[in-house]
């Protein structure tokens, strides 16, 4: 099962999240732990680097949802990562 762990900005912009919102990441969160297990995305996650940001992804879980996150070394053989920021496409700004 892979692992993840959450930085404090990703949880600032977690509460201002509207519950519906925070449901539909949820939702994406289940595809996208799925696809990591297997090693490939489905396209309508989107899963794609973040320009000028070296090391950092994004995905999509909503049509103006974001999240980014970063791969971390491998915990027991699984896939890990790192959720940094989510919300719209303001998180850009400092993904």
């Amino acid at each position: 099962m892979p692992t993840y762990d959450v930085v404090a900005s990703f949880w600032r912009d977690w509460r201002s999240l509207t519950p519906q919102q925070q449901l539909a990441f949820m939702r994406a969160l289940e595809q996208f732990k799925a696809d990591l297990r297997s090693g490939t995305f489905r396209p309508g996650l989107r899963i794609e680097r973040v320009q000028r940001h070296p090391g950092v992804w994004e995905m999509t879980w909503a049509a103006d949802g974001r999240a980014t996150f970063e791969y971390g070394d491998e915990i027991r053989g699984e896939p890990h990562v790192s959720w940094r920021r989510i919300g719209t496409h303001d998180i850009f700004r400092r993904p």
